[in-house]
């Protein structure tokens, strides 16, 4: 080997740099068998995505990086010069000999950078108050981050904090500093920022928001080893977006905002080179997030605002989960929910699409998104006002494991966000008028297809109401596969619902009636279209809960044992 490929060779495998790294960790902590400890240590590297990942800290714990990195202000020629002996016989004495190899490290350069400022370790959020949600919306350059995250904060009443754009307005304030005019180049030309500049940026960030509930984070980790440093830094995030997008699709987007915005590091070169540094390191990056079960993947080249209701599904059941009511009474009528003449023929397509990596996608957790909800097995449980289903259906969920999902509760869950939907609900309500069928409809289908993870069973409590229900259920989310029908008296129905009345008994009775004439004359048709389909078992409702509740066991570990199904497991109540 030549001396100019010997120095093309170490430069371009990082080779300095690695050995550096290892040494400062043999030093630091002078393991007993060295051997095995560099064995871990290359392990690692390999984990990390090779030796350019590498920093010169890297196996140096975080309270014993005060340290300043061994090699200082020398040049790896010098460093290497130092630490080998200084012995001619030695075989790697013949390094020396090698013409010095130019590698610039900002990290390192005691010149350019801050030391104390990059490793400085201090509480990002205050210790004594819960920790806001953190999210993580990481993804190919123009995937659309930016605006999935924007979304996401505005809905939510998160903070938004753009990597990129702390970087760029860093480098804007900052531009006669040697340091920062550097960094500007690298980015310039598609390289990733420095790791530990980053980081100590979003720390300064975080640090300077106020109490929030949760916070957006665009556009970071871009690799395993800045995730790395985040949950040592900072915290585990909460939940991790990937946003899959096709690298034509990228391509396409890049060149439009480059002629938008003019932006100096969608130039052509920097973009063929962020794309390749993005195809390098996001399958072993969202990898590492599946394996720790924090990542939902969603496919991004589709319209913004469908992708924006799938990830809105994710986030409302990774970090607000529907919990059932416990103040008591739903305070929402039942017969005020569905206007049946509203529901509308729109089908949503929440089919995860093909990403280049085939890796990447599919995320093997509780929110994957490539579930089909018409695999879902929908039981429907139908009864009138005062007929004690909602009782059936938690004492069901508990002891079958099944997912009990609720009109009301969805609707109270919805009202409670920040969206457009949860504003249309409130003032449907407001002004007496019924809430629109189809948005119904997508809070039933969200709910299902963010649960199948976890359940595949779902009890339905107390839809449809009318016949036309059942069929755009059945279109758009899947067929039901038994329903039970709690049958019972009107007498006794209005008994209960005037024993819970706190109103006039006078002024609700005559209300209560109509509501139960009104039930009556819209499940019928029900009653008969699905009797001449599927399983549909009428349980006597007249009894106490309790005795209700083992004649609706007896005829669902029928069904059950009909259907092969497994005994009853851990409950899943939603």
């Amino acid at each position: 080997m030549s001396t100019c490929d010997a120095k093309e060779y170490l430069t371009r495998r990082e080779i300095p740099q690695l050995f550096e790294s290892l040494l400062n960790g043999l030093m630091c902590y002078k393991p007993d068998d060295p051997v095995e400890y560099l064995e871990d240590c290359l392990q690692k590297v390999k984990e990390l995505g090779g030796a350019e990942k590498v920093k010169w800290d890297t196996f140096v714990s975080p309270e014993k990086r005060t340290l300043p990195p061994l090699n200082g202000s020398q040049s790896r020629r010098a460093f290497f010069r130092n630490v080998m002996p200084d012995n001619p016989n030695f075989p790697y004495r013949r390094y020396d000999r090698l013409p010095p190899i130019h590698q610039f490290s900002i990290e390192s350069d005691t010149d350019l950078s801050e030391t104390a400022e990059l490793i400085e370790e201090y509480n990002v959020f205050e210790p004594t108050r819960p920790r806001p949600k953190i999210i993580l919306v990481i993804g190919g350059p123009g995937s659309g981050k930016g605006t999935q995250s924007l979304k996401i904060a505005e809905r939510y009443g998160f903070e938004y904090i753009s990597v990129g754009e702390l970087l760029r307005k860093k480098i804007h304030d900052t531009s006669s500093n040697r340091k920062w005019s550097l960094i500007a180049k690298i980015i310039t030309t598609g390289e990733l920022a420095p790791q530990e500049t980053t980081i100590t940026e979003i720390k300064q960030r975080l640090m300077q928001i106020p109490d929030e509930e949760g916070i957006v984070i665009d556009g970071f980790p871009r690799d395993v080893a800045q995730a790395l440093s985040f949950e040592d830094q900072i915290c585990t995030p909460d939940l991790v977006v990937f946003l899959s997008c096709s690298n034509q699709r990228l391509k396409e987007r890049l060149m439009k905002r480059a002629d938008q915005q003019g932006r100096p590091d969608d130039n052509l070169k920097a973009t063929q080179r962020r794309l390749t540094n993005f195809k390098q390191n996001a399958v072993p990056l969202v990898k590492y997030f599946q394996e720790r079960g924090l990542i939902m993947t969603f496919d991004a080249d589709g319209d913004e605002e469908e992708v924006f209701r799938d990830i809105s599904i994710a986030v409302d059941n990774k970090i607000f989960p529907i919990q059932e009511s416990k103040a008591g009474p739903c305070k929402v009528d039942h017969h005020l929910i569905v206007d049946p003449g509203d529901i509308s023929d729109t089908e949503f397509d929440f089919e995860d699409q093909a990403y280049d990596q085939s890796s990447v996608c599919g995320p093997k957790n509780a929110g994957d998104f490539t579930e089909d909800p018409k695999k879902s097995n929908i039981i429907f449980v139908i009864g009138g006002p005062g007929s004690g289903k909602g009782t059936q259906c938690k004492k069901i969920a508990q002891r079958y494991g099944f997912t009990h999902l609720s009109t009301e509760v969805l609707i109270q869950r919805e009202m409670s966000s920040i969206s457009e939907r949860s504003n249309i609900i409130k003032d449907n309500m407001e002004s007496g008028e019924l809430v629109p069928g189809d948005i119904i409809l997508e809070l039933f289908k969200e709910a299902v297809v963010a649960s199948m993870g976890d359940t595949k069973w779902f009890l339905i409590d107390g839809y449809p109401q009318e016949l036309k229900q059942g069929e755009q259920f059945g279109s758009q989310i899947g067929e039901p596969s038994l329903v039970l029908c709690m049958d019972c008296s009107s007498k006794t129905m209005s008994s209960r619902l005037l024993k819970r009345s706190k109103s006039s008994l006078e002024d609700n009775a005559e209300a209560i009636m109509k509501r139960i004439e009104n039930y009556y004359q819209s499940i019928e048709p029900v009653i008969t279209f699905y009797e001449n389909k599927i399983p549909l078992f009428k349980i006597n409702a007249e009894g106490t809960p309790e005795e209700v509740f083992l004649e609706t066991c007896a005829s669902l570990d029928a069904f059950l044992t009909k259907e092969g199904t497994a005994s009853p497991n851990s409950a899943n109540t939603v």
